[in-house]
């Protein structure tokens, strides 16, 4: 036999319950907490992206100046080449995440354009500066017109995008690079005495 108390407090009970249950004051505090995240990963997510454009201009940047400088010269030292090359570098700041390797080649068309040989060479890669290609390369072959010279700038970088250091995530490193050929503005040719 149930006593009236008993029947009282539970349809008190049943009553509280369907006022959690349809209560709204919460709604909004719960919604915030599950889109939260999503946004905070779409933030992060566009930011790191746009950052990465920005560094891959700069990238080109370098490739553009330091060819730009090395062909405004009429003749260049070792010291000459590792002067401008570091500039180039300067150009990334303030991303410094990783360092660019520039390498410049002086290249010289062979008579009956059929080669392209390397005058000289240096490479920048982690400011220390060490010779570079040497022998035959390659060319475009709009670019190999019979004795010409050319200089060659390649600047690499290897970007690592912030979430991948802050989490240790799935995000690889990403690979960028730029070439540029330019002629020399003031000269034939550009030699290198102690290179």
């Amino acid at each position: 036999m149930m006593r009236a108390g008993a029947h009282l407090m539970a349809r008190g009970v049943w009553r509280k319950a369907s006022q959690f249950w349809s209560d709204r004051r919460g709604i909004a505090a719960v919604e915030f907490a599950l889109i939260m995240p999503i946004l905070l990963i779409m933030y992060f997510v566009t930011m790191e992206a746009s950052q990465a454009i920005e560094t891959s201009k700069k990238v080109s940047r370098i490739g553009s100046m330091v060819a730009d400088l090395v062909t405004q010269q009429t003749s260049v030292v070792e010291a000459d080449v590792k002067a401008i090359m570091q500039i180039g570098s300067v150009t990334l700041q303030p991303y410094s995440r990783s360092v660019p390797t520039i390498t410049v080649t002086a290249i010289q068309v062979t008579p009956d354009g059929a080669r392209a040989m390397v005058v000289w060479s240096r490479k920048l890669v982690n400011g220390v500066l060490s010779a570079g290609a040497t022998g035959e390369t390659t060319v475009p072959a709009t670019l190999r017109v019979a004795n010409t010279f050319l200089i060659r700038v390649e600047s690499n970088l290897v970007y690592e995008p912030v979430i991948e250091l802050a989490i240790n995530s799935a995000f690889n490193p990403i690979n960028m690079g730029e070439t540029y050929f330019l002629r020399p503005r003031r000269s034939v040719t550009i030699p290198c005495t102690d290179c």
